[in-house]
């Protein structure tokens, strides 16, 4: 039997946000198989924002299925005050940050010789944005690699925003609802880490994005 045109409206008319709703509402009625089709979107951006915590591929994956375990758990306490994948970050985000404070080896060395706190001064060596860099050379392997480094050299703090930010690409409000920051605090570090991330990035003695700076240097104005 085919649909009826009443059927056809109501599936034209079911958005993805509505498609979410449900699945949530059957998986909290005892439907728990229909849990990995609910997250399967956001695998990517769980991963990442795990990764943006523990700067580790294996700690990442580690910190990520834990994540999905525990929000299958606690599903019941989501009442979408938030959109579900700002809640999945932010138990993603929580349960990376538990796995740091259980182990206090000092797994990160800072891009910014680690001497200040969030409000310190960071004097960059340029204002350009580090996503100036043309597009067709962030497809070489070797800066790939580079990228990679700066990022995982990036405090957690900055690393976090930039990441959600400029590579999960979520919103400034969803991103200060899954740090628990205010949007002010998103804006400046976001501004911050990119700098960085330039400064990490510039071009070497040949004046080319061929050759990065191997080190990292804190420019200060005269």
């Amino acid at each position: 039997m085919g649909l009826s045109h009443d059927d056809c409206m109501r599936t034209t008319a079911t958005t993805p946000n509505q498609r979410e709703a449900d699945l949530i509402a059957r998986i909290k009625a005892g439907e728990r198989d229909l849990f990995y089709e609910l997250i399967q979107p956001y695998q990517r951006t769980v991963y990442a924002a795990a990764f943006s915590v523990l700067g580790n591929a294996s700690d990442a994956e580690d910190a990520a299925q834990e994540a999905f375990l525990k929000a299958l758990t606690h599903l019941g306490q989501f009442r979408a005050e938030a959109k579900f994948s700002t809640w999945l970050v932010q138990i993603t985000l929580n349960e990376a940050r538990l796995r740091i404070r259980k182990d206090r080896k000092g797994l990160y060395s800072s891009i910014d010789e680690g001497g200040q706190d969030d409000d310190g001064e960071y004097f960059p060596i340029d204002y350009a944005d580090w996503r100036d860099i043309p597009s067709e050379t962030l497809q070489r392997k070797e800066l790939k690699e580079a990228l990679q480094r700066a990022l995982a050299s990036l405090k957690p703090i900055y690393r976090e925003v930039l990441v959600l930010r400029d590579i999960e690409h979520l919103s400034i409000s969803e991103t200060a609802t899954a740090l628990d920051i205010t949007e002010a605090s998103v804006k400046t570090r976001l501004l911050r880490a990119r700098l960085m991330m330039r400064d990490a990035l510039a071009p070497g003695f040949d004046g080319s994005w061929s050759v990065g700076s191997p080190t990292y240097k804190k420019v200060r104005p005269f």
